[in-house]
């Protein structure tokens, strides 16, 4: 088994990446959390960054005196697994977990996929999970009661893009019926949910569906497809492959000069498009859970640029690249983790699974409360636009901080 445990060697570390603790967050007792994440496979980078997050947040946590309850503090320890990406090997790991290290509380896998693998064994055995990384709403129609997502869910991911193209046809004088959209969707749940979210919205506008294809399963060629987008000549095409198929489809759309008006992609920061490929990123519209540009702010880590710029100073090797969402919602995990074992006041899974159903909590990287079924639905999605090599919110127009550029160009 590949394991990575937040004890000896890496604690060391850990206090030298940031700095001395106080006095009062070195005695503090231990809260031992599980998590079987993808350090290697297809979802990798994106399993790193979600660690990445994780870790960023126990520190913040231990620097300001740990979590409280019943008159003693807490740090937080992390068991972690390496899933490999493969789902049938994460739900072994959680069980491994559980049974054998005696976790009572844990973190979610990264993907979807990942987290509908886990999902039933920390259902069956009553452990609380917060997770950041999965987000399908088939996750949330099982019934689960232990199963709770920062994050918003899949199908918001590109909607905003759909209403965007409506609003150019409008503005051009044309009627929002006459926009053609072409998919291309990695076959998992969350690209899945992405593709059933846009083909929804465009049937409410009326728009035309012309193009409706699965990505290849290991996510490196998308040429095929992109030679049907030429002929067929739609006004959006809409990707979601991860950050593999993000970096395919950025790198192919520039290599095969993809004239579409308006391209909409996921993953765009953990791909590190822009870093890898330059112009041909250019206005491109990615889809974001969170930017350090919108005006979220809390006591631990401040606003949300302010959560950019302590996150980058802990982990230097994001100081020349955007912070993914996934980093900020990892952290955002591991707060409400913090706040539903206070408001318990108690170690007890059954008391802190009911404080974390019962979350409002105000974050940098947004408002958190679930629904019944475990889902965050008190955050919105924003989409950001790739403009000169940056990443500007562009919609809602409540959020937007730039103009969306429009048509896009081959660049």
């Amino acid at each position: 088994m590949k394991t990575l445990r937040n004890l000896g060697v890496s604690v060391v570390a850990a206090t030298a990446m940031f700095g001395a603790t106080s006095v009062m967050a070195e005695d503090c007792e231990t809260i031992t959390l599980g998590a079987a994440i993808s350090l290697t496979g297809k979802y990798a980078t994106n399993g790193v960054h979600a660690k990445n997050g994780y870790e960023y947040a126990f520190q913040k946590i231990k620097e300001n005196g740990g979590v409280k309850i019943a008159g003693k503090c807490y740090n937080f320890s992390t068991i972690y697994y390496d899933d490999e990406s493969k789902g049938d090997r994460g739900a072994t790991l959680a069980e491994r977990l559980i049974n054998q290290d005696k976790v009572q509380y844990m973190l979610g896998p990264y993907s979807s996929g990942l987290t509908k693998a886990i999902a039933p064994v920390t259902e069956q055995y009553k452990i609380p999970m917060v997770e950041a990384e999965g987000a399908s709403r088939s996750l949330f129609n099982k019934g689960y009661k232990y199963l709770f997502a920062v994050l918003s869910t899949s199908e918001q991911y590109l909607a905003s893009a759909v209403t965007l193209a409506a609003e150019m046809a409008e503005k051009e004088g044309k009627d929002a019926k006459s926009v053609k959209v072409a998919i291309a969707v990695e076959n998992d749940p969350f690209s899945l949910d992405i593709r059933a979210g846009v083909k929804e919205d465009a049937e409410k506008y009326g728009m035309k569906v012309i193009l409706d294809e699965k990505l290849p399963r290991d996510l490196s060629d998308m040429s095929a497809i992109l030679t049907k987008v030429k002929l067929l000549k739609p006004d959006v095409l809409v990707v979601s492959g991860h950050s593999k198929g993000a970096a395919t489809a950025v790198r192919q759309i520039g290599e095969q000069r993809i004239n579409v008006p308006m391209i909409a992609v996921t993953h765009c920061e953990a791909a590190d498009v822009v870093g890898n490929f330059g112009k041909s990123a250019n206005d491109i519209l990615c889809s974001t859970q969170w930017a350090e540009t919108l005006s979220y702010e809390d006591e631990l880590f401040g606003t949300a640029a302010e959560y950019e710029q302590g996150f980058k100073e802990a982990f230097p090797e994001y100081t020349d690249k955007t912070v993914p969402y996934q980093v900020a919602q990892a952290s955002a995990a591991v707060y409400v983790f913090k706040d539903a074992f206070e408001r318990a006041g108690s170690l007890d899974k059954e008391k802190v699974r009911d404080a974390i159903a019962a979350t409002d909590l105000t974050t940098f990287y947004g408002q958190i409360r679930f629904s019944e079924n475990g889902n965050n639905i008190a955050k919105p999605m924003v989409l950001r636009q790739i403009q000169d090599g940056k990443y500007n919110v562009v919609a809602p127009s409540d959020f937007a901080s730039h103009k969306l550029n429009w048509p896009r160009k081959p660049q």
